[in-house]
């Protein structure tokens, strides 16, 4: 990692550069799936610790389900960043990244859309209250 970034919000931002960077290399109109791998790539060059796909378990009663959703990215084991390729981010997509926030414990998450023609339009924050 970078030792230069040393909280969430400085992590945040260099996600956002990062973002900037693929979309500005790919552009718009592709699938999720290539976005997520091209951001992976482009944030472990600069040395960040990415997990993709991350299973996240979801605690109902006295069961768990281990699997039950899987986080596009998760950087650093502190932030939680959720890609979509959609026409417009709905009220659903802000709440799934912030269920995921609270499934997880992390305080902070990207909901990053790549079907934009300017990223910086796409990006939203959420913050878990915790």
């Amino acid at each position: 990692m970078d030792e230069k970034v040393k909280d969430e919000n400085e992590l945040s931002r260099s996600i956002i550069g990062a973002a900037i960077d693929v979309h500005k290399t790919i552009g718009p109109g592709l699938l999720e799936g290539i976005y997520q791998k091209c951001l992976a790539y482009e944030l472990k060059l600069q040395g960040f610790n990415i997990t993709t796909e991350a299973p996240l378990p979801v605690q109902y009663k006295d069961i768990e389900f281990e699997d039950a959703y899987r986080v596009d990215l998760i950087v650093e084991d502190r932030l939680v960043v959720e890609l979509k390729a959609v026409e417009t981010i709905l009220p659903v997509h802000m709440a799934q990244l912030l269920s995921y926030l609270k499934m997880s414990g992390l305080k902070l998450g990207l909901l990053i859309n790549f079907n934009v023609p300017k990223l910086r339009d796409g990006v939203k924050r959420i913050v878990n209250k915790l």
